[in-house]
């Protein structure tokens, strides 16, 4: 059995991934300085972080959730309110010019750490998985098997979207500065339309 609305998550986090955000900027320099192969380190230290985040959230407040339904629906319009604030905040960004980081060799434990730390330090996957990862979990059934089947699919779409950009990095950066507003414009429209749906059809 799927998740509540596994397609409306998969729709959420696809757009979140293919958004330039901060995890996406790091990966893109870190191609162009140390190569697309060392990214893959860094993109297992971002999916790593979110997976302790989206454990610690749901396994501390699980239960608590499961006896008081009253604390989702706060969730949920907390978690509205953050889908318009994060297509906002899409929208009004542009990129900025790459930091220049030392060609010299790294260890792939520093490229892990580096990924690590900029996901675990996140602001918004710490907003994401409190207010919109339990949105999509029953808690009054086997919520530990719905947990398995949407971190793993946000973990796997995360990585591959990561090293998306890192391949194709180059052309990725001059695409995104001749078209600042594009991609931006796009997700933040359906981020809004998302929210709209959850705010009018989640009752619990």
């Amino acid at each position: 059995m799927l998740p509540l609305d596994y397609f409306l998550f998969l729709q959420i986090i696809l757009f979140l991934f293919i958004t330039p955000g901060t995890p996406r900027i790091v990966i893109i320099s870190y191609a162009m300085n140390y190569g697309t192969r060392n990214c893959i380190w860094i993109a297992l230290g971002d999916i790593t972080a979110n997976l302790i985040q989206a454990t610690l959230v749901i396994f501390f407040i699980g239960s608590f959730i499961a006896n008081n339904s009253e604390t989702l629906n706060v969730l949920k319009w907390f978690g509205v309110a953050y889908l318009f604030y994060l297509s906002y905040d899409i929208y009004k960004s542009r990129p900025t010019n790459f930091n220049k980081t030392s060609t010299k060799s790294k260890k792939f434990l520093s490229f892990f750490k580096d990924g690590f730390i900029v996901a675990g330090t996140s602001p918004k996957a710490w907003i994401f998985f409190p207010l919109i990862f339990p949105q999509f979990i029953n808690f009054n059934e086997n919520y530990i098997f719905q947990f398995v089947i949407l971190i793993i699919t946000y973990m796997v779409l995360d990585f591959l979207s990561l090293i998306g950009y890192a391949i194709l990095a180059k052309k990725l950066l001059t695409w995104i500065k001749a078209n600042p507003r594009v991609i931006n414009s796009i997700s933040a429209c359906v981020l809004i339309l998302i929210a709209i749906f959850i705010g009018f059809t989640q009752n619990y």
